[in-house]
């Protein structure tokens, strides 16, 4: 079974602020795949499918982002996903509006979503999908910048970069990360092929 695990904040006042790219993504793929989140037993929510006979969820923390390795925790006791088959979808300030890059494991980046389950975890070994969202704020206003809104222009520009991460998804479930980074350095409109 593949677990996609998206990073993001519960609550309306949130679902389109930066700092939920991860919520945005996994929301595209369910309306795209007819899938309803549901509370599951534990911090997130939960939707289930079969895509081409592969078995996964997509799972949305209830725990805000900076405690999201306690849901990660909930996820592998419940479902005991391989840790290869652990995607977990960040957005990322040192990346520019909708670049994508997809790494097989690695640090949290300063990234206290990834920190939390890395540290619930106690290891690094998972797939990471960081989706840029920019770094347009002084010194000091990182935090406001992540919870607020992307612009009207912001949005044109990522709109597509969501449905490619959506692929990307797909490819993931069907093939694990090799075939989500093949498709990737095919595919990517960036022009930048690098997955690191």
């Amino acid at each position: 079974m593949k677990a996609l695990f998206g990073i993001g904040n519960p609550g309306s006042e949130y679902s389109f602020t930066r700092h939920n790219i991860g919520f945005i993504i996994l929301d595209a793929f369910a309306l795209k795949h007819n899938l309803q989140f549901k509370p599951g037993k534990g911090d997130y929510y939960i939707a289930e499918g079969v895509l081409n006979g592969g078995n996964y969820i997509l799972v949305k923390p209830t725990t805000y982002v900076n405690r999201s390795g306690i849901a990660t925790s909930d996820v592998f006791e419940r479902f005991s996903p391989p840790i290869e088959y652990f995607l977990v979808i960040s957005d990322d300030v040192n990346l520019n509006p909708g670049q994508i890059r997809l790494r097989p494991s690695g640090g949290d980046g300063g990234h206290n979503g990834l920190a939390s389950i890395i540290y619930y975890l106690a290891r690094n070994d998972f797939p990471r999908l960081r989706f840029g969202i920019g770094s347009n704020f002084e010194h000091g206003q990182m935090a406001d910048y992540v919870l607020s809104p992307f612009s009207e222009d912001e949005w044109i520009t990522i709109q597509p970069r969501i449905d490619f991460a959506v692929d990307l998804l797909e490819k993931f479930i069907q093939g694990g990360l090799k075939e989500a980074l093949d498709y990737f350095s095919k595919h990517n409109i960036e022009g930048d092929k690098r997955s690191d």
